[in-house]
C-alpha cells in the first residue's frame, strides 16, 4: 500500500460509498469485526479532514466502534461485490464472515485492521458521536424516513464523525 496525502485524493465519494459501498473495521489484529455500510461521507469540520459514518446500535461492529478510538472505512474494486454483500448480511457474533468473504485480514501501518483486497483504505479517529434523535426529522421526510429506512423499528443510528488520519491505496 502506498500512502496518499488527502489533498491529493480525487475520490467520487458519493459512488464510492452510495453505489460501491464500503467496510467499516474495528477492532485489534485478534478481535475485530468489519460490516459493510452505505451511509456517511467526507468533509471537513473543527479545521480537520474528515468522515461521518452511521451506524445502527443493535451492528455487532457498534460494539467495537465504542471501544477503540479508530477504525478503517475500505473501499474495494467491483469484483469483491459479493463479499461486501455477505459482509452486509452475516453478522460476526456467530460466523466467521470475513472468511466467508473470501477477505484476507491486514493490519495497517498503525496497527488498525482492514483487507489485503482494498483499493483503498482509510485510518480514522473518532472525534464525535452522537445518537440520531428522529424526533428532529423535518416533514415531510420523517414519515417516510422512519417507514422507509426503518420500519419503524425503535434501534438508533449513531453518528461517528472522525479524523481522516491516514489514506491507503493499492500500488
Amino acid at each position: 500500500m502506498k500512502k496518499l496525502a488527502v489533498k491529493d485524493l480525487k475520490e467520487n465519494f458519493f459512488e464510492a460509498i452510495g453505489k460501491e459501498w464500503m467496510l467499516v473495521t474495528a477492532g485489534t489484529k485478534e478481535k475485530f469485526n468489519t460490516m459493510t455500510a452505505s451511509w456517511g461521507g467526507m468533509g471537513y469540520i473543527w479545521e480537520r479532514p474528515s468522515t461521518f459514518i452511521f451506524i445502527r446500535d443493535t451492528r455487532y461492529t457498534y460494539q467495537f466502534l465504542q471501544q477503540h478510538e479508530s477504525f478503517t472505512l475500505s473501499f474495494f474494486n467491483e469484483k469483491y461485490r459479493n463479499a461486501l454483500r455477505i459482509c452486509g448480511t452475516m453478522s460476526g457474533r456467530n460466523t466467521d464472515k470475513v472468511k466467508e468473504a473470501g477477505l484476507t485480514p491486514l493490519e495497517t501501518p498503525s496497527g488498525l485492521m482492514s483487507f489485503e483486497e482494498a483499493r483503498m483504505i482509510i485510518e480514522c479517529k473518532k472525534m464525535f458521536i452522537q445518537e440520531l434523535d428522529y424526533a428532529n426529522l423535518a416533514e415531510p421526510y420523517k414519515s417516510k424516513i422512519m417507514e422507509e429506512a426503518y420500519k419503524n423499528e425503535p434501534s438508533k443510528h449513531q453518528m461517528f464523525i472522525s479524523e481522516i488520519v491516514n489514506i491507503w491505496i493499492k500500488k
